[in-house]
């Protein structure tokens, strides 16, 4: 996997995933910064995931490195906030209330075999056609789901068949540095 972050790296992207909802959700517009962390310049995949009062209220990333890390982290903060289609946009009112969790991904890989995929530590993409589908390392631990019941859920994500794995779907595992405050 890529370098890990530290704690203090933890806490700047935290704040500023915060600070750039806020700011988008008053003005409309994206915080303009420059950061001289070269550690969060580099092109890496990540997810935010919001939640208030322990219910998930929005959840948005980039799989693959193609922006600067706190530039992925800004876009996919703001994106979780107000366009994850499966919620209302969240209010500045909500926002004080959320709980920000980052998830910095490594890059996927094939596997051949399910039996390569470790629940708890893998996330997992899920292919078929045009159809995908990804689940977070964390979210099977958070249902206590075994392997069959990830599979499962990472095909209905994707808009397949539960049991669309046990015919021949392609599998993508990566694992993430997950934080929150």
């Amino acid at each position: 996997m890529e370098s890990l972050l530290n704690n203090e790296q933890h806490k700047f992207l935290l704040s500023l995933a915060r600070q750039n909802i806020q700011h988008y959700l008053k003005t409309e517009k994206p915080l303009k910064i420059k950061i001289k962390d070269e550690e969060l310049k580099e092109k890496r995949g990540a997810f935010v995931t919001l939640k208030v009062q322990d219910q998930l209220r929005g959840c948005i990333g980039y799989p693959l490195p193609f922006k600067p890390l706190y530039e992925t982290i800004m876009d996919v903060a703001v994106s979780a906030a107000t366009k994850d289609y499966r919620f209302q946009p969240l209010t500045l009112e909500e926002l004080s209330e959320a709980k920000i969790e980052i998830s910095v991904l490594s890059l996927p890989k094939p596997v051949k075999d399910v039996k390569e995929i470790e629940v708890g530590k893998h996330g997992i993409i899920i292919s078929k056609g045009s159809s995908k589908g990804l689940l977070l390392p964390q979210v099977p631990g958070e249902w206590n789901w075994d392997l069959k019941t990830y599979l499962s859920h990472g095909c209905l994500k994707a808009g397949l068949d539960e049991n669309e794995w046990k015919k021949g779907v392609s599998i993508e595992i990566f694992s993430a540095q997950v934080f929150s405050e």
